[in-house]
């Protein structure tokens, strides 16, 4: 019998939730669903001096927005630390580790050297094989350890990664790495696998930038005889021009997105699609999505961020969502806008009717909430309007005129509603030789003190105080 799936998302909380960490997340959740298993979550909070308790917060935060709950208590790798030098010990002990004394000028002159032969830096191993009186002395000097695996000096390492296949380094291109740092502290490498181990976890999918980690990793899994975890490593995401992705691009974090007017639900499926490919399909349910994700569909070459493709989805979902929802949607998102708090503070039931109303027809026409928000300004702005620049040249270049013509015709609408208003106004049109447009036009104008608007006609039939 096989071993339960469980898989697991370790971000470091030095910063928000970066959109290519939120993709990582989504990967690991759809694979434990897909196989029934779990998703654990670990912060990585060695690095003390830039982990913070309002990153961690943020993390957290932009996980549940997303949709990506995990199962189980967070773990906390910092908290684990007491463990982690157990394992280190347990190492020594074996003889797969062992105690090293090189001095810090000592490093610095291997670095040296191998930055005058062009070489990366490899520490040499001159501690290796030492006597016990040797390390005495060097004790009895005053000098602290470190502790550093006794790694292969001949043949390979190999792994059989489920994207990139199958990847193999020779052992003696690879250094004995630190284990236990000399104030006793444990290094990333060591805290990882050992955290892996403890909560059993099957599969670690992360970025391919981890692809060299998976080589040290997987010689301390060997050293302490733990069955080695399958390994995913994901292509790392870029710009739409192929460049390292950036803040023009898109690096941005998750909660920018939420600000910026995405649903949860359009952003999961974009990033679903960012190096992953089921056919031709683009728009998944989550259903559908946990149902087709698998790892033999990853892609090799980094994905591409498209912030177009990203807003045609995203309208998508908008036009699909229901009123309700969407609106709730809406009031969740404006705390974390500029103007937001305040249009929330002044919507009284009477006005969210009004704009629960207005839904169908501002929807249509948006491609992100903020859009929405925006198209729907006129309904709550005091009167008289304040023109935008256009708004005010169409009224000045005969608009004005345009709708006095155009008032009676409007007043003796009995049957106030976009239909009737769409025909008084096309009447018109035909009665003057006008185009519908150089009707409409300045009606939006007047309105909405914009040149572009919701459907004209739907939003005049919100607006019949106005008129």
């Amino acid at each position: 019998m096989s071993d339960p799936v469980v898989t697991r998302f370790a971000p470091s909380p030095t910063g928000f939730l970066h959109i290519g960490g939120g993709r990582t997340a989504l990967f690991n959740w759809l694979l434990a669903k897909k196989l029934g298993g779990k998703m654990l979550l670990r912060i990585e909070d060695t690095d003390r001096a830039r982990s913070t308790p309002e990153a961690i917060d943020a993390i957290l935060d932009g996980l549940k927005w997303l949709g990506l709950e995990w199962d189980g208590e967070v773990t906390y790798q910092f908290a684990r630390a007491a463990r982690h030098r157990e394992v280190a010990e347990a190492m020594l002990a074996k003889g797969n580790a062992y105690h090293c004394y090189a001095t810090s000028e000592e490093l610095e002159a291997m670095r040296e050297k191998a930055k005058a032969e062009g070489k990366p830096m490899r520490y040499d191993g001159r501690w290796r094989d030492r006597s016990d009186v040797d390390r005495q002395a060097a004790a009895a000097a005053g000098l602290k350890p470190v502790i550093r695996l006794k790694a292969p000096l001949t043949g390979e390492t190999s792994v059989d990664d489920l994207v990139q296949g199958r990847v193999t380094w020779q052992n003696d291109n690879l250094d004995d790495l630190v284990l236990l740092r000399s104030d006793g502290n444990p290094t990333y490498m060591l805290a990882v696998v050992v955290d892996d181990h403890d909560m059993a976890v099957t599969h670690v999918i992360r970025g391919d930038d981890h692809l060299t980690n998976a080589a040290r990793q997987t010689q301390i899994y060997q050293a302490m005889g733990w069955k080695v975890p399958f390994m995913a490593h994901i292509p790392l995401i870029h710009g739409a021009d192929g460049a390292k992705l950036s803040k023009r691009h898109g690096a941005l974090g998750v909660d920018a997105y939420r600000a910026l007017g995405y649903l949860p639900v359009a952003l999961r499926n974009y990033l679903v699609r960012l190096g992953w490919s089921f056919g031709d399909q683009e728009i998944f349910s989550t259903e559908e999505m946990i149902a087709a994700f698998d790892l033999k569909n990853v892609g090799r070459s980094p994905a591409r961020f498209d912030f177009a493709k990203l807003e045609s989805i995203n309208g998508h979902y908008m036009r699909q969502t229901g009123d309700a929802e969407l609106l709730a949607a809406t009031e969740t998102m404006l705390p974390h806008v500029e103007g937001g708090p305040e249009l929330l503070a002044s919507l009284t039931p009477a006005r969210r009717a009004q704009w629960l109303a207005a839904m169908p027809g501002l929807k249509e026409r948006a491609k992100t909430l903020l859009e929405l928000v925006d198209g729907s300004r006129f309904l709550f702005a005091q009167r008289p309007l304040a023109m935008d620049e256009k708004a005010g040249e169409i009224l000045a270049k005969g608009g004005r005129e345009v709708l006095k013509a155009l008032l009676p015709r409007l007043e003796a609408v009995t049957d106030w509603n976009a239909a009737a208003l769409e025909a008084a106004v096309r009447a018109e049109a035909e009665t003057t030789g006008l185009k519908l447009g150089a009707l409409a036009q300045p009606l939006r104008a007047a309105l909405t003190g914009r040149a572009t608007s919701p459907g004209i006609f739907e939003s005049l039939g919100r607006l019949r105080d106005q008129v």
